[in-house]
């Protein structure tokens, strides 16, 4: 037995975590002695380079490297083709980071790393969920929970705060949004409500100054720089987002960029910046005061708001959160590093035998981290034997682990099968809410009149992963249940070979 480690898998960074002899998270540096690690890949023939030297390349190479994966999470979509022409979904190209940080770790402790704790946003659904847990198959790990990343952050907060109040994580990344309500009472910490928007963060601000910048010099009459080639497209946002950084610290900076032959130089300044951006910290501003509105609070009795992810580094984040609840907003640990500190202690707890393992680990701080659902989850049904709705069983912020049963009916005389297609979404329109997974449920009895109650009962697990029972409503007879085929995720077959892939390629 190897190593155990927190993962936190970001958009833009990643970071690794585990606890020191003394029982305390520490960062994991990579192999070039960095912190945290840029999530992006560089293909070259083979071989696949990871981290800061592929995003220095990012702009003289643009075709072979891919960022952001962590958006294409949960789709079945391909996003890079290798020169021998494999096509590698996100779950591959995930992987091959989570491989390379893997590596990076045993060479750090000089042992293997085989065991993990990986970090997703809280509004990440089923098939993100999963799609990250067969990432961390793939790189060759066991992944031993997929963790909300605000509450990895409390967690590692926790330890430094254990007085009880209600404080809200304001979680701002490069490409994902949560907000998370939590209450700490003594040794428990319970979560009461999360929101977010799985499109947005750090990225959306650089693509509102990239077009800024493309349109000032289109103005001086210059060329459309978003308009070339992905090499200059590719130098923009790398300016782009040293740029956004530079205006964190200073009121104004300079973009200088040369497009065909003519040399731009554009000023920047914060107050620009924020106005251009103004609709965006908007969004998160819509979604924080909804999760303390479902969190049945007020802002009064907010006690403490704690600043995550690398974005909320620019003033306007802190000005709001501030404005919001009338108190100073909080960094506490480095944002970079704090949901990674968070896993390493749940990583350690989950890796031991022990039935207080979290307050053995936690040295009593902890004893218990109670988490919520952030998505709806029902089935398809027949209303008023006509129109197709949404029915939703298990309601969205219910405490994880949870299941919820409901009954409905059977269609007609002699019914012998149900297609149970099974729901994420609040909407009782279909057109408004995702199908992830559907199985055939035989009726196991002739002859049930038309009407005859069946029970559908959704469980989330402790990782929020779903599972499905139907029963005889009347009876109580089991009839069937499943595990969602979910049609955005690899199948068995898929997983292996590229797991088998993964173990012949060269990650450096």
């Amino acid at each position: 037995m190897g190593r155990v480690i927190g993962i936190d898998l970001g958009t833009t960074y990643c970071a690794m975590a585990a606890l020191n002899d003394a029982g305390v998270p520490d960062i994991v540096p990579n192999r070039e002695g960095e912190r945290i690690t840029p999530s992006v890949v560089l293909f070259q023939g083979d071989i696949a380079i990871v981290g800061s030297q592929a995003k220095r390349s990012a702009a003289s190479a643009p075709e072979d490297t891919v960022q952001f994966v962590k958006r294409h999470m949960g789709e079945k979509s391909i996003v890079y083709t290798t020169e021998a022409g494999k096509d590698l979904r996100p779950e591959e190209i995930s992987a091959l980071i989570l491989k390379r940080l893997k590596e990076d770790a045993e060479l750090h402790f000089g042992e293997p790393v085989d065991r993990a704790v990986i970090t997703v946003p809280a509004y990440f659904d089923d098939a993100r969920r999963t799609a990250t847990r067969d990432a961390g198959t793939i790189a060759g790990l066991e992944v031993l929970r997929v963790l909300n990343e605000p509450t990895a952050a409390a967690i590692a907060y926790g330890l430094r705060h254990a007085d009880a109040g209600v404080f809200l994580v304001y979680d701002l990344g490069g490409g994902t949004f949560d907000v998370t309500v939590m209450r700490s009472a003594g040794d428990e910490l319970e979560v009461l409500a999360t929101a977010g928007d799985r499109n947005l963060g750090g990225y959306d601000w650089d693509n509102r100054l990239m077009k800024h910048v493309d349109a000032e010099i289109v103005a001086a009459g210059g060329a459309s720089v978003l308009a070339g080639d992905e090499a200059r497209i590719a130098e923009l946002r790398d300016k782009a987002e040293i740029a956004k950084r530079t205006l964190s610290t200073s009121e104004q900076c300079s973009i200088v960029l040369s497009v065909d032959g003519a040399h731009h130089h554009v000023k920047v300044t914060r107050e620009t910046f924020e106005r251009m951006t103004s609709s965006l910290l908007g969004r998160t501003e819509s979604l924080a005061r909804q999760v303390v509105e479902e969190a049945r609070l007020s802002w009064a009795q907010i006690d403490r708001t704690l600043l995550v992810g690398g974005s909320t580094r620019m003033p306007m984040v802190t000005r709001l959160l501030e404005s919001m609840s009338g108190r100073p907003a909080e960094r506490g640990v480095a944002q970079d590093e704090v949901v990674a500190m968070g896993a390493a202690i749940l990583a350690a707890a989950e890796n031991s035998a022990a039935p207080d393992a979290l307050a053995q680990v936690t040295g009593g701080a902890l004893t218990a981290v109670r988490d919520v659902t952030s998505q709806s989850l029902g089935v398809e049904v027949l209303a008023d034997g006509e129109r197709v709705e949404n029915s939703v069983i298990v309601p969205r912020n219910s405490r994880l682990p949870c299941g919820v049963a409901k009954k409905y009916a059977t269609m007609y005389h002699d019914q012998r099968g149900i297609l149970l297609k099974v729901t994420e979404g609040e909407d009782t329109d279909m057109a408004y809410v995702n199908v992830i997974g559907q199985s055939e449920i035989r009726i196991p009895v002739a002859g049930l009149p038309e009407g005859h109650p069946v029970e559908v009962r959704l469980s989330y697990d402790i990782d929020a992963i779903i599972h499905v029972q139907v029963t005889d409503g009347q009876t109580g007879q089991h009839w069937g249940e499943f595990e969602i085929e979910r049609v955005a995720n690899m199948d068995g077959g898929q997983l292996r070979a590229a797991g088998d892939r993964l173990r012949a390629a060269e990650v450096i």
